[in-house]
């Protein structure tokens, strides 16, 4: 999975200073960029840039293009992804949109922390030893829930530091590894070096070989998260202009960086021997010791480790923010409301971490760890996907439904064609990527297939089902009397109307005030 902005709940908005472009651009990049999935990719040897260009334009713009109109029409709403789909389809598809976020990084977690296990593993001398180890499941499966349960204490304490850490980590745990991976992969080459890839091979897949294009699916959540940074759309100068130029900049970014660094990685291990968890860290330790810098490994698995956990920090109790907004509101009963002293959603967090508890038990059922790392990344794509498709026909809809709406960011200056061409785009992409999921993958042993259907088509059908049953049972009781929680546009009742202009009266007058 990807590195994610840790808050999509959409709070009150306060403009503040205003964002550059290269700011901005910045932050994107962070955000979306992690190398963990690499070697997904490193298999496809020249064609797995096509894969990464197509993903880029049919999903990663798309989805950053959309999130910015849709955020610049609700500046002053909570809510984020569930104020977007319901202000297009009420409020059940609404909390199924947000629902789906949340689930999917509840998912998301002990894929990222088995990264995280094999980095650690990695930190020994004798990497033979070091590669049995990162294999081992029980060790995987132990890290795992000690680590996300660590973290989920030290969330419980209150986020104030957890920012500044998640920053450190992705500069120290991604961006400077890939920059080394890559220099090396140059160096590697230049002097003489034997590269495993095949550079006259076809840059175009073979489409007749269906099987090529199963496991690429995957791909589309490396671009996953970039509709967070749409909601900084009100804080940026002449946004119709400068927004696609962050935009396309970071997308061009992320692509360089995703292509080169799987390239990097296919130069060094031969494609047969390529191991969806292992072969970044086998791919660093290869390079470190043609140079003779095997010192060096210990020092980038610390690196990636780092980097791993402190975005698990970060997303322990980020998006869960979003669910607690929406629960106060009426959505979730009273026990999902509860925070401790410091603020922070605690019963939220518990059920968080029991769900990552069962799910990482998976290790024991999975014939090897990267059978398992691919099977709940196949289903924290699906999901995410399914809250995809609902975002891009919401910005189509509200077009009609909410055509005098203020939108500061629009796609296209006139008209709806290109609006039309750009979220069609994306839904068709995103529908192709969630079909394509289904399917295992050839190229990994992933054991009895029924428990990879059972688990994948359970797994959705569960979780799409679960919100529809919550909010079968909502009662009026449900409703925080502090919830401060703006309604929607469509209720027409005397006492959402009166909120509906105080909450944008209070907007309004932040804009004036602030600087």
């Amino acid at each position: 999975m990807t590195n994610k902005a840790p808050d999509g709940s959409g709070g009150k908005v306060k403009s503040g200073a205003k964002l550059g472009v290269f700011t901005l651009m910045i932050m994107n990049i962070v955000a979306v960029v992690s190398l963990r999935g690499l070697p997904a990719e490193a298999e496809y040897g020249m064609s797995s840039a096509f894969y990464y260009l197509f993903a880029a334009l049919v999903f990663l713009i798309p989805v950053s293009l959309v999130a910015a109109e849709l955020a610049a029409m609700f500046p002053y709403q909570q809510g984020g992804m569930f104020r977007w789909i319901g202000e297009a389809f009420g409020s059940k598809a609404g909390f199924l949109g947000i629902w789906l976020q949340w689930v999917e990084s509840t998912i998301w977690f002990p894929t990222v922390l088995t990264f995280g296990a094999v980095s650690l593993a990695f930190i020994g001398l004798d990497h033979i030893a070091d590669s049995h180890l990162a294999a081992n499941r029980y060790y995987t499966l132990a890290v795992v829930l000690a680590i996300y349960w660590l973290a989920t204490l030290i969330s419980m304490k209150g986020l104030g530091w957890v920012g500044k850490v998640s920053k450190i980590g992705g500069i120290v745990g991604t961006i400077i590894p890939v920059i080394i991976l890559v220099i090396c992969g140059v160096a590697y080459l230049v002097s003489g070096g034997h590269s495993e890839m095949d550079f006259h091979g076809d840059f175009i897949p073979d489409f007749s070989n269906f099987d090529n294009v199963v496991l690429a699916a995957s791909i589309f959540l490396f671009y996953a998260g970039m509709e967070m940074s749409g909601v900084h759309v009100r804080q940026i100068n002449n946004p119709a202009v400068n927004y696609p130029k962050a935009v396309f900049g970071g997308a061009l970014v992320t692509v360089l960086i995703f292509v080169l660094g799987t390239y990097a990685l296919g130069i060094i291990i031969p494609t047969k021997d390529i191991n969806l968890v292992q072969s970044l860290l086998v791919g660093f330790d290869n390079y470190f010791k043609a140079f003779h810098m095997n010192w060096f490994t210990p020092v980038i698995a610390i690196a990636l480790a780092f980097g791993v956990l402190a975005g698990v920090l970060t997303w322990v109790a980020g998006p869960s923010k979003g669910i607690l907004a929406v629960g106060q509101a009426g959505f979730l009963p009273p026990f999902f409301q509860k925070t401790n002293k410091a603020g922070v959603q605690k019963n939220i967090l518990l059920l968080q971490g029991l769900a990552v508890t069962l799910l990482s038990l998976l290790f024991v059922v999975m014939p090897t760890v990267q059978s398992f790392y691919q099977i709940l990344s196949q289903l924290t794509v699906l999901l995410y996907l399914i809250a995809y498709l609902l975002m891009f026909m919401s910005v189509i809809k509200l077009r009609f439904s909410m055509k005098k709406a203020d939108r500061p960011f629009r796609i296209g200056r006139r008209g709806n064609g290109l609006l039309f061409i750009v979220a069609g785009v994306g839904f068709l992409g995103s529908l192709l990527a969630f079909v394509l999921s289904f399917l295992p993958p050839d190229q990994i042993a992933m054991g009895s297939k029924a428990v990879w259907y059972g688990v994948l088509f359970g797994g959705v059908i569960l979780f799409t089902v679960l919100p529809f049953i919550i909010l079968a049972m909502r009662k009026p009781s449900w409703v925080n009397p502090s919830s401060n929680f703006v309604p929607f546009h469509w209720q027409t009742d005397p006492k959402s109307q009166a909120l509906l202009k105080q909450a944008r009266e209070e907007f309004e007058a932040e804009q004036k005030t602030d600087p």
